[in-house]
């Protein structure tokens, strides 16, 4: 299983449990016999708690967003090297082929060109 799989499969289970943790945490403030403002003192608490915890999985989703963009780019970048490459390549002619006989347009030409002095 490579990482990209792995940090993917991951990522749900990680907010399916915070999920939890803060229903959780939520519940048993409520349901605990607690003072008014010690009860909205806790739920203040655990709401920030809960803002730090998605702004640092926005800042880490940001950052494999970043670094997913970069590594598409580099492989766009070597996939049209590549099919450069292939494309020059392949309009090279065979090695031991001369120049009248590298490609169609070539032969077409040297055939024209003997059947002119075999008519004249």
């Amino acid at each position: 299983m490579n990482q990209e799989e792995t940090s993917s499969s991951v990522t749900p289970m990680l907010l399916s449990f915070l999920a939890g943790a803060a229903i959780g945490a939520v519940l048993t403030a409520i349901l605990t016999p607690k003072s008014g403002p010690e009860m909205r003192g806790e739920i203040k608490d655990a709401a920030a708690r809960a803002k730090r915890k998605a702004e640092a999985l926005a800042r880490d989703a940001a950052d494999s967003l970043a670094d997913l963009k970069e590594r598409s780019r580099l492989a766009a970048a070597d996939l049209k090297r590549g099919v450069a490459d292939s494309v020059a390549h392949l309009k090279q002619p065979a090695p031991g082929r001369t120049g009248a006989d590298s490609g169609p347009e070539e032969a077409m030409a040297h055939n024209n060109d003997r059947g002119s002095a075999e008519r004249g």
